[in-house]
């Protein structure tokens, strides 16, 4: 994710989030918490071990046909077959990309995210500026991520709510034919699961 992405929201944040964020500063402060650490934790949480649920989901998807179909039925009884539920994935709704159509997950109001598929948030996806872009120039905002689509495949932008959340099923690259499910987890990244990639099979080369 380039840099541009990174500057910093706190003017935009919530007041629980003002407030969490207050109390961190005192416990850093207090010297109850060492910085790096917690930017450690954080940092796994939002980009190890939050996607990797997500993946499971995603390469069961490409690799059992009949879970597939159930995950398009019903997302939050298929993502549970996998143990992955509750707080922020009540109501999962997977979208699932074809060469016709690219899915674009943003939620307009706030910062509804699938916690239990996808971890923790991004700042990005927070920021008001995502938020207003992926509704209003969705092929603008996979330029800024360096994604670029054909011509002939139209955006679908999904507004996450806190009834409804999404999954983005990315469509499993070529050239992944015979790969385990633990391999092609690892290529599905957590911005292919927002819309705003694409699985990185270069990094497994």
């Amino acid at each position: 994710m380039s840099g541009h992405h990174d500057h910093d929201h706190d003017n935009h944040l919530s007041p629980i989030e003002a407030r969490v964020k207050a109390l961190e500063t005192l416990l850093v402060e207090k010297g109850y918490v060492d910085p790096a650490a917690l930017d450690a934790i954080v940092d796994t949480y939002e980009t190890k071990i939050g996607p990797r649920n997500g993946a499971r989901v995603v390469a069961k998807a490409w690799t059992d046909p009949e879970f597939a179909a159930r995950l398009k039925a019903d997302g939050t009884a298929a993502v549970a077959e996998l143990g992955y539920g509750g707080r922020g994935g009540e109501h999962i709704v997977a979208a699932f990309n074809t060469a016709e159509e690219h899915n674009l997950i943003c939620c307009t109001l706030c910062s509804c995210y699938p916690w239990p598929v996808l971890g923790l948030p991004p700042v990005w996806y927070k920021s008001p500026p995502y938020r207003a872009k992926a509704v209003l120039d969705p092929r603008g905002v996979l330029a800024d991520f360096g994604v670029t689509l054909p011509e002939g495949q139209t955006i679908r932008v999904w507004d996450s709510t806190a009834e409804t959340r999404f999954i983005v099923i990315p469509m499993r690259p070529a050239g992944t034919e015979g790969w385990s499910e633990e391999q092609l987890a690892g290529i599905v990244t957590r911005d292919s699961m927002i819309g705003t990639g694409l699985p990185s099979v270069e990094s497994r080369r």
